[in-house]
């Protein structure tokens, strides 16, 4: 029942100006798989903003957890290139999402960040560790507007959740469920909706039964089992689960292991949105972890402009000839 309540709650945000620029999105998407790559002036419908690009954690794949993308020093993401970035784009904008590679809540600044999203009358997500959900923070999160929180808890017991959250403690992330759940009641607040997020891994799959009832007992509205990416997934990895179902890879004829979905020549994330690091780089998507194939910046021109520009129509028209060209979309699952 939450759940329709909270899907009409999101209707506000879906203004005619906006559904006109999300039509006219796909329409762009559609003739540039027809081989028609026509102008059409569109803005994105969501984007990913990146609060921090540091974590406190030290999740073993996560290009920040292992220090793998030789960051610079920790960047927290101007405050007023942020306004100036909701200001331009709001109008046709749906939905932002507060998270890319850092865990969003080590911004003291994420939740005037949310509101002043709130305010502009987008649709609002972050996705947490839960490790600093304090109850005064979970207050805050309530107070600011926040549509949706994606919790991270992969196991159902601290020895398990630690073997991949490393450094964090699983009862700090169920309290910050906890404090959130109750202050919605306190604050009759319909939002955040609260999904807590499993990663499927051969370390934890044995406790999706478990993570069920644990869920279900600590009053979150939804709980999404989701398959883990893995980098030098080829000939296996020790974290990649024997439940089929969950797992992205399927071993070949050669003993090999590959991506089980297709990688058709075309990505619907390109031509729809597009991810601004904690630098104020605009990148392709979520999948740029190194944000090698950055469009441009936002201090130095507008965001449609460098999304427009032709570093950004000649990555698209590359994707088309041949995705695999990028290494990064070689473990991509979106189509």
């Amino acid at each position: 029942m939450f759940i329709f309540t909270h899907l009409f709650s999101s209707l506000k945000y879906f203004t005619f100006r906006r559904l006109t620029n999300y039509s006219k999105l796909q329409l762009s998407y559609i003739l540039s798989l027809s081989g028609i790559r026509g102008y059409i002036q569109t803005s994105p419908y969501f984007i990913s903003v990146e609060p921090v690009n540091f974590c406190n954690l030290h999740c073993p794949e996560c290009p920040v957890g292992n220090k793998s993308n030789h960051s610079p020093a920790h960047i927290f993401f101007d405050n007023e290139r942020y306004q100036k970035l909701v200001d331009e784009l709001s109008p046709k904008l749906i939905h932002i999402i507060f998270y890319f590679q850092g865990e969003p809540l080590l911004n003291s600044h994420l939740f005037d960040m949310v509101n002043y999203a709130h305010r502009a009358r987008l649709f609002t997500s972050t996705s947490t560790n839960a490790q600093f959900l304090t109850h005064s923070r979970a207050r805050e999160l309530v107070l600011s507007g926040l549509d949706k929180l994606i919790i991270s808890v992969d196991g159902s017991t601290q020895e398990t959740y630690e073997t991949y959250r490393v450094g964090g403690k699983l009862e700090k992330a169920l309290n910050g469920i906890r404090h959130v759940v109750a202050l919605k009641k306190e604050l009759k607040s319909v939002t955040p909706l609260v999904e807590v997020q499993f990663l499927v891994l051969k370390t934890n799959e044995h406790q999706m039964k478990e993570m069920k009832q644990l869920t279900k007992s600590l009053g979150a509205d939804r709980l999404t089992f989701k398959t883990a990416q893995l980098y030098d997934f080829e000939h296996g990895h020790k974290l990649m689960p024997t439940t089929k179902k969950y797992s992205r890879y399927e071993q070949n004829k050669q003993g090999s292991y590959q991506l089980k979905a297709k990688q058709p020549n075309h990505c619907w994330r390109l031509w729809n949105g597009a991810v601004v690091n904690s630098n104020g780089n605009i990148l392709p998507c979520c999948f740029d972890k190194l944000s090698e194939f950055s469009f441009g910046n936002i201090s130095e021109d507008s965001f449609i402009s460098n999304w427009h520009n032709k570093k950004a129509s000649g990555f698209r028209g590359k994707i088309l000839q041949n995705r695999k060209q990028f290494e990064m979309c070689r473990n991509c699952t979106s189509r």
